[in-house]
This record gives C-alpha cells, sequence and structure tokens, in this order.
C-alpha cells in the first residue's frame, strides 16, 4: 500500500513537466484520496477498539485513545507540548478527573439453579450485566425468581430477597425493587427493530445510575433467556445463581484531539467528531477507525506538499456529546472559528448483514416538521421541530451531492433523514454551528453485543471516507469559483424541493387538506432556501461582488418559481 502512495505523488510531482505543482481541483481531491483510501487502518484499527467494553476512563476506552495517538504518531502529528508554533500537524490528550468513578465488566453469570450450563455468559453476552452495576461478591448470589408482569403488579408483590423479572426498563422498577430488599434484578426490553424473536441472543447494553454504595445489581436478557425463564417459572419455582465481576476505579476521562493547521485562516476551521465510548463494533468502532485512516492521509499529503489547507482540520475522538460539547463551549473564542461540524457514528455498516442503510442526517431543515414524500424518519425517530428551530445552511446540500456522487462512483447506496439529534452533530447545533451526522440505521443489531466486527464492512468504512475527506478538503480550501459551484448544486436542491413539495402540497389541498397549512410547508421551505443561498458567502476570505450577485439572482428565481406556481401565498421578501 505505502508503494502505491509513493507512485501517486511521484506522477503528481511529475505531472506538468517539472512545474510548480498545481493546486488540486475538486476532482483531483476525489482522486488521490481514492488512491490512498484502502480502507485498511481503518478496518484494523476497529478490530483494535471493537474488542473492549468501552466506558469512558476505564481500561477499554484508554487503550483505544492511546492507538489512536500511536496512527497519529506514525501518520506524522507530533504532540502539541512539543511542537513550534508552526507546526502544522499536532495533537493532544486531553485529560480530566472523573468525578465518578469508571466502570469495567469482569465476568458474569446467570444460572437455574440445578442446570449444568448457564443460560447467558459474558464471554458470549457481553451486554448483560448494566453498565454501573456492582458485583455479587467472588461466590455469586441465589435466590428465588419471581416474574412481575407490569407496574401495577410491582406494588403488590413481596421483592424481599427475591430476584426480580420484569419486562420494561430497569427505571420503571429500580426504585421499588431497591425500597423492597430485591437482591438484584432481570429485565428485558428490546424494541422491535431488533428483530428479538430472530436475533434470539442478542442484549441492548443497558446502564443503571451510579450510587455509592450499591448492592443491588442488574442484568439484562435476550429473547431466548428471558422466554426460558417463563417458561420454566411456568413449571413451578425458580432459583437462580448469579455470579457477577464487575471493576469501579477512579480514572481520567481523556480526550484526543489532532489539528492540522490551515495555512490562511488558521482560525477557522471543519471539526470532525468521533465517539469512543459504547461497545459496539459498528458503534462506534467504525467511526473512530475511519476517522483515524482520514487523519493520517491528510497528513501524508501535507507532508509531501500536495495539499496545503487554508483552513484548520480538526479531528476529535472521545466521549459521546460530551466531549464535543466541550471543545465548543470552553473555548469560546476557538468556538468563534468552527465553521463545520461532522459526526461519524456508525459508518461501516456491512448493510446486508445489518439491515441498515447509510444515512446523511440533515441539518434542520422543514423535513424535520413536515415528514412527508421521499423524506422519512429512522426508527430512532426525533421530536417534530418547529420553525424556529431551523438551521438553513449549504452544507446539507453540499454533502449529499458529495456523498451521491461517490455513491454513483462505488455503486454505493447513500439515503438521507431528516434531523433526529442524540450524536455529536448536536453540540454543533446548539451552538449555532452548521453540523451533522453520517451513520446508518435501522441497524437489527444496534447497541447490542451482537454488534461484532463480522458486521463491518471495510469497504462501507472506504466510501464514507473518501467522500467525507473530499467534501472537507473542498470546504477548507474554498474560494469563489468553488461557492459558486455549491451555489449552484443548493439551487439545483432548491428548485427539485420547491417544485416537489409545491405539488404535495396541491394534491393534499385537492384531498381536502387545509390549504394555509399546504401553504406554509411550501413557504417554510423557500425561507429556509433563501438563506440557505445567503450563507454561501461564508466560503469567502473576503468580499465578491460576483457571488453576492449570483446569490440575489439565484434567490429570486426560487421566489418566481414559487410565486407562478402559488401565486396566493404570502411570501418572504427578498
Amino acid at each position: 500500500m505505502r508503494m502505491k502512495c509513493y507512485f501517486l505523488v511521484l506522477s503528481l510531482l511529475l505531472l506538468g513537466c517539472h512545474r510548480e505543482l498545481e493546486k488540486p481541483k475538486e476532482q483531483d481531491y476525489t482522486e488521490m484520496i481514492s488512491a490512498l483510501f484502502s480502507g485498511d487502518l481503518a478496518y484494523e484499527t476497529t478490530a483494535f477498539v471493537e474488542q473492549y467494553w468501552r466506558v469512558v476512563g476505564n481500561s477499554g476506552f484508554n487503550a483505544s485513545i492511546y492507538k489512536i495517538a500511536e496512527g497519529l504518531e506514525a501518520a506524522g502529528y507530533r504532540m502539541e507540548n512539543d511542537s513550534t508554533k508552526d507546526a502544522r500537524l499536532t495533537y493532544r490528550i486531553e485529560k480530566r478527573i472523573m468525578k465518578n468513578p469508571t466502570w469495567e465488566p469482569v465476568d458474569a453469570s446467570l444460572t437455574i439453579v440445578g442446570d449444568e450450563k448457564p443460560i447467558l455468559e459474558q464471554a458470549s453476552n457481553r451486554n448483560m450485566v448494566y453498565l454501573n452495576s456492582p458485583s455479587t461478591g467472588s461466590n455469586g448470589v441465589e435466590g428465588a425468581l419471581i416474574y412481575v408482569a407490569n407496574k401495577e403488579e410491582l406494588a403488590k408483590v413481596n421483592l424481599k430477597g427475591k430476584i426480580v423479572m420484569a419486562e420494561m426498563g430497569l427505571t420503571s422498577l429500580e426504585k421499588q425493587a431497591q425500597e423492597q430488599g430485591a437482591i438484584g434484578v432481570l429485565t428485558y426490553n428490546n424494541p422491535a427493530y431488533l428483530q428479538p424473536e430472530k436475533n434470539v441472543t442478542s442484549i441492548q447494553f443497558r446502564s443503571m445510575r451510579y450510587r455509592d454504595n450499591n448492592t443491588m445489581w442488574a442484568i439484562a436478557l435476550s429473547y431466548r433467556a428471558k422466554e426460558l425463564l417463563k417458561e420454566r417459572l411456568k413449571k413451578g419455582a425458580v432459583r437462580l445463581h448469579v455470579n457477577i465481576q464487575t471493576k469501579f476505579y477512579r480514572s481520567e476521562e481523556l480526550t484526543i484531539i489532532a489539528d492540522v493547521k490551515g495555512g490562511v485562516k488558521p482560525e477557522e476551521r471543519l471539526v470532525f467528531s468521533a465517539h469512543v465510548q459504547e461497545p459496539g463494533a459498528n458503534d462506534n468502532a467504525t467511526g473512530v477507525g475511519t476517522q483515524l485512516e482520514m487523519a493520517s492521509i491528510t497528513a501524508q499529503l501535507v507532508n509531501e506538499k500536495i495539499i496545503d489547507p487554508k483552513r484548520t482540520l480538526t479531528f476529535l475522538w472521545g466521549d459521546e456529546i460530551v466531549s464535543t460539547r466541550r471543545y465548543i463551549e470552553e473555548d469560546r473564542e476557538r468556538a468563534k472559528g468552527i465553521k463545520w461540524g461532522i459526526s461519524l457514528d456508525m459508518v461501516g455498516e456491512n448493510t446486508e448483514i445489518t439491515g441498515g442503510s447509510f444515512l446523511i442526517e440533515k441539518m434542520p431543515d422543514p423535513s424535520a416538521i413536515w415528514t412527508r414524500g421521499n423524506d422519512k424518519h429512522s426508527e430512532w425517530g426525533g421530536r417534530v421541530l418547529r420553525l424556529e428551530d431551523m438551521k438553513p445552511h449549504y452544507l446539507n446540500d453540499f454533502i449529499i451531492d458529495q456523498f451521491k456522487q461517490q455513491g454513483a462512483r462505488a455503486n454505493w447506496m447513500v439515503k438521507t433523514n431528516p434531523y433526529e439529534g442524540g450524536s455529536d452533530h448536536t453540540p454543533f447545533l446548539r451552538n449555532d454551528i452548521p453540523g451533522l451526522l453520517l451513520w446508518h440505521f435501522t441497524d437489527q443489531f444496534y447497541h447490542t453485543d451482537n454488534d461484532r466486527l463480522d458486521k463491518v464492512s471495510q469497504e462501507t468504512m472506504k466510501n464514507v471516507g473518501i467522500a467525507t475527506l473530499t467534501s472537507a478538503l473542498i470546504l477548507v480550501n474554498a474560494n469563489e469559483s468553488l461557492a459558486l459551484e455549491i451555489l449552484e448544486t443548493v439551487k439545483s436542491a432548491a428548485i427539485q424541493r420547491l417544485r416537489n413539495e409545491i405539488k404535495l402540497s396541491k394534491e393534499a389541498i385537492q384531498q381536502g387538506e387545509d390549504a394555509i397549512e399546504q401553504g406554509a410547508i411550501v413557504v417554510a421551505w423557500l425561507d429556509w432556501y433563501l438563506k440557505t443561498a445567503d450563507s454561501l458567502t461564508d466560503l469567502l476570505f473576503s468580499e465578491s461582488m460576483s457571488l453576492e450577485k449570483t446569490i440575489q439572482e439565484t434567490k429570486a428565481e426560487l421566489h418566481h418559481l414559487v410565486s407562478q406556481e402559488m401565486p396566493s401565498l404570502d411570501l418572504p421578501s427578498l
């Protein structure tokens, strides 16, 4: 692989008969990144990270952080504290003392007394023990099993000294079980999209609140374990032997941040974020690995002087949402320069196995208020937004266009979903920074202990990495010509969207829907795109009369399109 990289560099240097190397054009970014992005580093890193049950501060999380540091060092990044001010490639590991101890599962088993084999074992069901569950003691604990059908029944039975089993979340029964002296809890509540009757061994990881001196442990059940216990209870009393070994210990919270310093406006930056915690492979070892290969390739291109980023590229790995939010909010001056944020979360799925689709979760646009036509929410879902929640910006259509192009090249399916939240794109948006999410859903192994390396596709990580890094290099090196190209992309998307929304609204009115409401949908989309067109000016380093003029012409054209099709609407002014 390295030989291929050298030949690419050599060919680029020889191009033009020793003339001064020209800066790459948009299509050149794709070609050079495609030649370098094998997915090998992404996959190898994913394999390393996914072997651990990762929660902030524990040994698996920390090992993953230091594995990233090794990869950055190998690519040419150097510790920030040991670097000069003009160093282009630096990284740092931020360390913070944790308020509460971290937690780590060691071993566990759940056995019906009298049976030879356990129903569940940590070795094959590594999500069986609740995060923050205490141990049972070295020899385990034994107790009678009692099944509770609902909350009403919970209040009527004596739980003292019992092991309580319920088909509900722990929040619904923890307090009462604790107060009544239950010795432990078994829960089952796998959602339907996990297809539990097919994936009978899957356990979705669960967590309980950390409490000092807590003695009540909790185990999450697979569908098969739940059904087996219910069948045995029908035949008579059941006693269980439970052995849980976990560790609590004081630790540090680690975040690792790498910078590729911009040569013109280093204070302006694009920030990538991939969270390390969670015990799965796709979620989110694939985000960690893909982002590391992106950082490695960027370093190679900078070191070989093939690219010279004008703005800074930042790669962040840490605790989901928490680390990204802290990066933005701890340094308000730094935050002013963050122009774009992109979250890589579950980006490496073999969709033939998981059943999911690759998705770009858009910044809030009117599809998160009125979800209709080809717009569809994932099973994750999301609250219905309001007009004041909208974030008009070109990032949506620009990223979608770049990924669609990669999809066409690689015969790879790219879809979108309206804004739903819940990952590292949310801190950007909450701080009025354009941000979106790259992910997969629905995944029948999401958050389960069957989310392992065999569900990962190196080819998917490669496609995501190529499209993401291409997009990033275009943005950080943007000029007037590029801004005009992106404006054309936005205009094309706007015309298609407005025509479709007008069509849907007219059809709805004919079917008796409220005309005012249907008109409001079209107006909301027009307003969103008028403001999106204005956002293109932030790509430039200085004012451009040509861009301003074209933006105004584009806005007038969109305004005219809607006024012609639905003349009765009260449209936003230009």
